[in-house]
């Protein structure tokens, strides 16, 4: 059987330079725009020019009902309905972290694990919930820079070395998906609140006070709303690390707009919107409880019974931009987290051994005295 014609060389993958692409070009030089933090604008880092952001008419960011758009999530995946035109998704095949792009490529490394995520191994993304808004960054880099300075001085029982030399790595500036969630709840409730009051109890030759507890039946009921829930829509970064990122200004969110990524990676979420509820739902169980608690009142409580209704649920999809950083110490990796609206910085830290047990032993002997002290009086 005769060889047929010998295929045609697949073209060679773009440098990086050309595989970030030119979404958003200058109007007077042609390069690229790019959004500034201090200007709240797109600006051009060859000429100047500034150009602002540009949403929809009449665009706004809107609370979706949940129960809809669950069942038009479930009804679009049985179609198999296309991926919308234009959007890829990468992800990392080193720690997992799902990437989404509109248009094309704009880093060459996974800002979660650094790993370097290459063109091919994009592929179409599944249908996505659109984004409703975002927050832009309003903390630049270097204050960024500073405040994590700051935060590694703060560490108690941290190594002296790792204080001393700081955090070696490069910040990048991302934009994280978020749901919210809101609720009206409604919420019955029984069990015993209990008062503390005290004794005097006799034993041998000596007298003791004891506390004890007398228990009262309590009951009731209330209703609240919960405006803004918010629960980090992905996986691939631990969820309490952004939690304590937290709070963050809501009331500023802004419709999306696809200039406000500009020069920044913008992430898709790989948590859906039904486990995501799941979690916000956690929460708000949570505070309940907390509710309930402060309505029976007293020393301490007991809840026996709490029943709650939920109506009126709605949600938001966000992205909320944030530094990250993954740094290593002694062979082991870890990642820091600055808030790019408030600051606020949380992240992995390594821990000394040493000062450690010091402080339990320092801990000890002040325990120690104490015991000593109260049986000499």
């Amino acid at each position: 059987m005769a060889d047929g014609p010998a295929p045609s060389p697949a073209p060679p993958a773009p440098p990086p330079e050309e595989a970030r692409g030119r979404t958003f070009p200058c109007q007077q030089c042609g390069a690229d725009l790019v959004f500034h933090i201090g200007a709240q604008r797109l600006r051009c880092e060859h000429c100047g020019f500034e150009k602002a952001l540009e949403f929809e008419p009449g665009k706004a960011v809107e609370e979706h009902a949940l129960q809809e758009a669950l069942s038009g999530i479930a009804r679009r995946r049985s179609e198999a309905r296309p991926a919308p035109a234009g959007q890829q998704e990468l992800r990392c095949e080193a720690c997992g972290a799902t990437v989404v792009f509109q248009g094309t490529l704009t880093a060459s490394a996974c800002a979660y694990c650094g790993e370097p995520v290459q063109r091919e191994k994009a592929h179409a993304a599944p249908d996505r919930i659109p984004v409703d808004g975002l927050l832009t960054f309003a903390v630049p880099a270097e204050r960024a820079q500073g405040a994590l300075r700051g935060w590694v001085q703060g560490r108690w029982f941290a190594p002296g070395e790792w204080k001393k030399r700081g955090i070696d790595g490069r910040l990048e500036g991302v934009y994280l998906p978020f749901f919210t969630f809101d609720a009206m709840t409604a919420t019955r409730y029984a069990g015993e609140r209990g008062d503390h009051y005290t004794v005097t109890v006799r034993d041998g030759n000596r007298t003791r006070t004891e506390t004890r507890v007398r228990w009262s039946p309590a009951a009731g009921a209330f209703q609240r709303f919960f405006d803004d829930v918010l629960v980090p829509a992905f996986r691939s970064l631990p969820m309490p690390l952004l939690e304590r990122l937290e709070p963050w200004p809501l009331a500023q969110v802004m419709p999306f707009s696809e200039g406000a990524l500009s020069g920044k990676l913008a992430h898709t979420y790989d948590m859906e919107l039904e486990p995501g509820f799941t979690a916000a739902r956690g929460r708000i169980d949570a505070a309940l409880a907390a509710d309930v608690r402060a309505r029976i009142g007293g020393d301490v409580q007991r809840i026996h019974q709490l029943q709650t209704q939920y109506a009126g649920l709605t949600y938001k999809h966000l992205l909320l931009p944030v530094w990250l950083m993954a740094y290593r110490y002694r062979d082991r990796s870890y990642r820091v987290a600055v808030n790019a609206v408030t600051g606020e910085v949380h992240g992995e830290r390594p821990w000394s051994p040493v000062k450690i047990a010091l402080a339990v032993v320092a801990a000890a002997i002040v325990a120690g005295l104490a015991f000593l002290a109260g049986q000499g009086s």
